[in-house]
């Protein structure tokens, strides 16, 4: 049974940080592509972030520079460093799992096969 589990929401000020964090269970992280996506009301689901089997990453334009994901292989969990925190960075946020290897920050969110439950991430200016 492969489950994500989020946690590391919350509320900040404008140009703040937040570090999501996604717990994996069922099968090691590394193996398949993750990512990360965002999601407001009424918006489709948008793709924030990857990181694939070998640890490279990729980030969408609008948040490239500011965030960062990595793996810890020990905890088998994923993390999503957020920093300079915009309000339009509010939304909420998912972890997912691709099991297939193929990795592209701009897939949709349709090819993924498992979801985290979401948290919400909420900047104030």
């Amino acid at each position: 049974q492969v489950q994500l589990v989020e946690s590391g929401g919350g509320s900040v000020q404008a140009g703040g940080s937040l570090r999501l964090s996604c717990a994996v269970f069922g099968y090691t992280y590394n193996w398949f592509c993750m990512g990360w996506f965002r999601q407001t009301p009424g918006r489709e689901r948008e793709g924030v972030a990857v990181i694939d089997t070998s640890g490279r990453t990729a980030y969408a334009d609008s948040v490239r520079g500011r965030f960062t994901t990595s793996g810890d292989n020990a905890k088998n969990t994923l993390y999503l460093e957020m920093n300079s925190l915009q309000p339009e960075d509010t939304a909420m946020y998912y972890c997912a799992a691709k099991s297939t290897r193929e990795c592209n920050v701009r897939y949709s969110h349709l090819l993924y096969n498992y979801w985290g439950q979401g948290t919400q991430v909420t900047v104030s200016s």
